[in-house]
């Protein structure tokens, strides 16, 4: 039966006062103008405590409060975190206390020593494409493979291994490098490799069993890195896929030996929400726990630099 033109019945709507009501915003929670003159604390306390803002004070927080505990600070760094001129912003952090470890996909470690050796890297894909030289530069897969060879034979890390290999080359951009920097504060560096994503990959001297193994055992250096989090931090930054997945495992092999990893704080820091960063780090590892995930959106070289800022906060 088709219904009629009726009018919903309005006179026994049930209302409410307004003060009894539970709100999510209040008063106290608004922004206030920044004053010329003022320091960053101010304009940072001045920020509204709504949303991205309040998460990033949150976060911030639960970083100072990890480093105070003793507890694990973790930063797992895409690529474009150097890219963006970022280094030196990460250098500092490590310098102060506020990293425990770091994890890298394989393009990381590629752009963190190009910039130590040049100081330049992120070479024009489209431009050099068509001539048939991407990726082909001859420094970075020779020495980096070399490295990485080095890695196997001795059994030990990539990220390690690399790391060792360029603080003692000395290159001319040392200072930029957040591998050199891990060498000489003795903070581990681990670096997750997928075979055939990396421009190394394509130099005749790659070798997929010295890129595996050692890559595997920095996949274990970091599950043992992830199982003391209790109470920690990890903060992804830029890596959409890899990174994610190897966090997600690491926190599965934790628990599997009964490692219950409570009071985690977990961060994604990218200027989109994607599947894999929000479900694997921000979701997952803390559902069910005492833990609390926060995604970040926003640019890295705009919010990672805030964020650093905020942690020095007194």
């Amino acid at each position: 039966m088709p219904f009629p033109y009726e009018e919903f019945d309005l006179s026994g709507v049930r209302t409410y006062p307004l003060a009894s009501r539970r709100s999510k915003v209040r008063a106290e929670d608004f922004a206030r103008p920044h004053q010329p003159g003022g320091s960053f604390a101010e304009w940072f306390q001045s920020l509204p405590r709504i949303l991205g803002a309040r998460d990033l004070a949150s976060v911030a927080a639960a970083i100072r409060e990890a480093r105070q505990r003793e507890a694990g600070i973790v930063w797992g760094l895409g690529a474009h975190v150097i890219k963006t001129g970022l280094s030196p912003v990460v250098i500092d952090l490590m310098q102060r206390g506020y990293v425990s470890a770091l994890a890298m996909n394989g393009a990381g470690i590629i752009h963190d020593f190009e910039m130590a050796l040049a100081g330049a890297t992120s070479e024009d894909v489209d431009e050099a494409l068509g001539p048939g030289q991407f990726g082909m530069a001859e420094e970075t897969g020779r020495m980096l493979n070399d490295a990485i060879a080095e890695a196997a034979a001795g059994g030990r890390g990539l990220g390690e291994t690399v790391a060792a290999t360029v603080a003692h080359l000395n290159p001319p951009h040392r200072a930029l490098s957040i591998a050199a920097a891990a060498h000489e504060l003795s903070i581990p560096l681990t670096v997750h490799v997928a075979l055939g994503s990396d421009i190394i990959h394509m130099h005749p001297r790659a070798s997929g069993a010295a890129i595996g193994d050692a890559s595997l055992r920095d996949f274990r250096y970091f599950a043992s890195v992830v199982g003391r989090l209790e109470h920690g931090v990890y903060v992804n930054c830029g890596s959409a896929v890899v990174l994610p997945e190897v966090f997600l495992k690491a926190i599965a092999l934790a628990r599997n030996q009964g490692i219950a990893l409570d009071h985690l704080t977990t961060v994604n820091i990218d200027f989109l929400r994607m599947y894999r960063p929000q479900v694997n780090v921000v979701t997952r590892p803390v559902s069910g726990t005492s833990g609390h995930g926060y995604s970040l959106v926003g640019h890295h070289e705009i919010l990672i630099p805030l964020l650093a800022a905020a942690i020095l906060i007194p």
